[in-house]
């Protein structure tokens, strides 16, 4: 394998990057992100690494979700903490069911660049370039909010920093403390269906936590009660960015992306012999790797080669997005082909990519399909004896009208009420605990012993 360096991508095939119109001030920009301070951590990504580890080994499950695609406009504390209150109430239930870990990793800070279909978006006679995602140009359909404009990474990377700064208060000064769990309720979800159930696992955490503070065991002796473990991700999608974020930890020698603490390869970038895969390959961080129905077993065993020649646990994360209809037909053939090779990967499942259909001109997700694909994915990992290890959602704290169906019953009528996806159509907090819910039934069911399986051949 040829040497690796932050840059080494740039010799390579390309796929899903905008054509600046000034060269000259992208250069520009990128130097002057070079020069800014890191994001993350290199010991934060490694903690995560080991934690994704032991979800490797099926001793614990990965939450992973958050916005489609961040925007400058809805920037502000109230979304972020909206969000961090439903992605506490999903990892609790979680946690609860699956009686192990919960690895939280949210699409947040950082989540900007998206990939696109069509390099070209038409509307009413008019052609314009794709909307790319606000690090790239802007939502607006006219011509001069289209134009890429290197001076929005900027913008995305000082985002990014005030995302991570509150994030990191919520989870570490107190707001993630358990002792709060029926506070995190949001208010439009209290009246819904979700509610009572999410009450009564409240009360029940309640009462273990007073058992415990009864035995001398409380939040302010105990960090582990007050405060948790959060990490960031999004699709390494604009190179340059991520290069000019690359830095050289001073503890290891090892170069890291300081841009998240996880970064994933998209399913339209993921050619074994282009700059993305390249990119990637030589950053420590943990990396995702999007599998659609086109990845064949043959293939997704020569990206784990790239990716992860080392065989290192929780190093590599497949997030398996096929489709409800399709995960049958293509997920078992890639299960089986990683565990008959020994790979030690985590498998996710993203439910929402696959289902994504127009309904009144809007696009949307039925949300039984998304049921339906999370029940197959299990099903498929359970028969095969793997670990279904974890979930990976485009979700938001806001009462949004953008998926159809679930408990309130969204129909496409209703899409046009509160529809406010800058790209792609999310899960309401309503819709999230929902589904947390219904994967807590699965996790309930008998979970295969995973390491012994695997000292067993």
């Amino acid at each position: 394998m040829k040497k690796w360096s932050p840059n080494s991508w740039r010799g390579m095939p390309i796929k899903q990057v905008p054509v600046y119109p000034d060269p000259d001030a992208l250069v520009e920009t990128e130097k002057h992100l070079a020069s800014y301070p890191p994001l993350v951590f290199a010991g934060e990504a490694r903690k995560l690494k080991s934690q994704l580890a032991a979800v490797a080994e099926g001793k614990s499950f990965l939450l992973q979700g958050g916005d489609c695609a961040e925007s400058f406009a809805e920037h502000g504390a109230d979304n972020i903490r909206d969000f961090f209150r439903v992605f506490l109430q999903m990892a609790a239930v979680l946690t609860f069911a699956g009686t192990q870990p919960v690895v939280k990793v949210g699409r947040i800070a950082g989540q900007f660049a998206k990939p696109r279909s069509s390099d070209n978006e038409e509307k009413d006679g008019k052609t314009l370039p794709s909307y790319r995602g606000d690090i790239i140009n802007g939502i607006d359909f006219d011509e001069k909010s289209r134009i890429p404009d290197p001076a929005r990474q900027e913008m995305a990377y000082r985002q990014s920093a005030a995302t991570l700064n509150l994030l990191r208060a919520f989870a570490q000064g107190g707001f993630a403390s358990l002792e709060n769990v029926h506070r995190w309720m949001l208010g439009f979800v209290s009246d819904s269906p979700q509610s009572e159930r999410y009450e009564a696992l409240a009360s029940r955490i309640t009462e273990t936590v007073e058992f415990m503070r009864a035995m001398g065991i409380t939040s302010d002796t105990n960090f582990a009660l007050r405060e948790t473990d959060f990490y960031t991700s999004h699709e390494a999608l604009l190179l340059g960015y991520e290069e000019a974020l690359t830095r050289v930890d001073s503890t290891s020698g090892d170069w890291y992306a300081t841009s998240g603490h996880m970064i994933w390869i998209g399913d339209r970038t993921r050619q074994p012999d282009h700059a993305h895969v390249e990119y990637c390959r030589g950053i420590k961080n943990p990396l995702g790797l999007k599998c659609g129905p086109s990845m064949t077993p043959e293939g997704l065993i020569e990206l784990i080669d790239l990716l992860n020649p080392e065989n290192e646990p929780g190093r590599l994360t497949l997030i398996a997005r096929f489709g409800a209809d399709k995960v049958g037909e293509h997920l078992p053939g890639l299960v089986r082909a990683v565990k008959a090779e020994g790979r030690k990967v985590v498998w996710s499942c993203d439910p929402m990519h696959g289902n994504t259909i127009t309904l009144n001109s809007y696009k949307t997700r039925p949300f039984d399909r998304i049921l339906k694909e999370v029940q197959a994915f299990f099903d498929v990992h359970r028969s095969e004896g793997t670990h279904p290890g974890g979930i990976h959602v485009e979700m938001t704290g806001k009462n949004v009208t953008e998926c159809t169906g679930g408990a309130r019953a969204i129909s496409a009528d209703d899409l046009h009420d509160r529809y406010h996806t800058h790209c792609d159509p999310r899960l309401n907090s309503d819709q999230a605990l929902e589904l947390a819910f219904l994967i807590s039934d699965l996790l309930k069911t008998k979970q295969p012993d995973v390491s012994r399986k695997a000292a067993n051949g």
